[in-house]
């Protein structure tokens, strides 16, 4: 860690080191499922410039309002999505080690229980917070478990408990104004939505 902090210090705050970082030639790679770009090493005189993997970073203008009602709007998401973004990484982040653990099961009835099993323990640690959600939380909260997993709610439900509980709670969801079919739309429907996720993970909201 100690090494890592010293590199990233190197390359940000020595105007000198980040000259010849200039001319190098970037690659782009794919570790863990994350896509980072890398500086190729370059030798330099007697030095080596180390191999330093650069992650994506997303800038983004802040968001010119059009009038004081969509400021509203704007400060009221910005509160929902910092209570509601944790629990669509969790869900993401669940979702992969289920899915990791799946993949070594042999039998269909093992999958089915272990399934059981890890239903009934994220009921244990997430029902009681998750009813604290307001109703345009819940709905938000939809729409970004879709950003973060790539896949709808109804869609999870389904593959995992198959077509009718999907249908179950999709009809339930209707009567509260949900749709767990919602799909998240960062170019469009979703841009403000987007543009504040942005700013939370930058650090500026």
């Amino acid at each position: 860690m100690k090494l890592c902090r010293y590199i990233i210090t190197c390359v940000f705050l020595l105007p000198g080191f980040v000259f010849e970082l200039k001319g190098q030639e970037v690659e782009k790679a794919n570790m863990a499922g994350k896509e980072v770009y890398m500086l190729k090493s370059k030798v330099s005189g007697s030095d080596t410039v180390p191999h330093v993997m650069l992650s994506e970073v997303k800038i983004v203008p802040r968001w010119r309002f059009r009038n004081k009602r969509e400021r509203r709007v704007y400060s009221r998401l910005v509160r929902n999505i910092k209570v509601t973004l944790p629990y669509a990484k969790i869900a993401a982040a669940k979702l992969e080690e289920i899915n990791a653990h799946l993949a070594q099961l042999e039998s269909e009835k093992e999958r089915k229980e272990y399934l059981r099993v890890a239903e009934k323990k994220l009921f244990q640690e997430f029902e009681q917070p998750l009813r604290k959600l307001s109703f345009s939380q819940g709905r938000l909260l939809i729409k970004l478990i879709d950003r973060e997993t790539g896949d709808t709610s109804y869609n999870l439900i389904k593959e995992y408990k198959g077509s009718f509980s999907a249908f179950f709670w999709q009809s339930v969801a209707r009567l509260f104004g949900s749709n767990l079919k919602a799909e998240y739309d960062a170019e469009r429907e979703d841009r403000m939505i987007e543009h504040i996720i942005i700013m939370i993970e930058n650090g500026m909201l």
